[in-house]
């Protein structure tokens, strides 16, 4: 029976003995470590991991802030673009996967799909082949994975499924991260507001 905490894409039929054991090579080198450093880094490696897994071309993390999905992540660097896109809840293929969190997989011509929006500041909007998938933490959704290719690219269930589990796996980073943060501006206004009264 399949776990309510997975993603039901998880409840597929089963891939192969050996694509199994290079998946869970794969999980286990993007867990370890985690803990020990930030989200930014723990973000930056995960994209090159599931770039090289997917042989893809490009990988990009955005993580949930109220209606807008903001980019954390990037497998091709993009100086002024990372923490400044934000993409609307709702709009383009990564706004639609936002809002109905579900999975979208285009083998080829994605930018003909009509979900499909340009954002002048990413070369990758005229790849062909697109897949992303929700980042969900305990049913609640905190952002969302895209890779893309450059060619055509048919996307196996194993592709989804593995996407999918990383985003099970990094979700509950992301909010563990914005938990520590809120925290941290938590004590940070206490002592502010400390400091002032001692003032007086």
């Amino acid at each position: 029976m399949c776990s309510s905490a997975l993603p039901r894409l998880l409840c597929m039929k089963p891939v192969s003995d050996a694509e199994a054991g290079k998946d869970v090579e794969l999980l286990l080198e993007i867990t370890t470590g985690m803990d020990a450093a930030p989200l930014s880094k723990v973000l930056d490696r995960i994209v090159r991991f599931v770039s090289s897994a997917m042989k893809a071309d490009s990988c990009f993390i955005y993580t949930l802030n109220g209606r807008e999905l903001l980019l954390r992540a990037s497998r091709n660097l993009h100086a002024g673009v990372v923490d400044q896109l934000r993409i609307p809840s709702g709009q383009g293929i990564t706004g639609w996967v936002a809002e109905r969190r579900r999975p979208v997989a285009i083998d080829r011509e994605a930018y003909l799909d009509p979900r499909f929006r340009s954002f002048n500041e990413l070369p990758e909007d005229r790849y062909e082949a697109f897949l992303s998938v929700p980042i969900m933490s305990r049913g609640k959704l905190v952002g969302v994975m895209n890779v893309q290719h450059r060619r055509p690219y048919v996307h196996t269930k194993r592709d989804i499924q593995l996407l999918s589990v990383i985003g099970v796996f990094i979700g509950g980073e992301i909010e563990l991260a914005r938990m520590e943060e809120e925290i941290w501006k938590l004590s940070k206004d206490a002592r502010a507001r400390k400091t002032a009264e001692s003032s007086r």
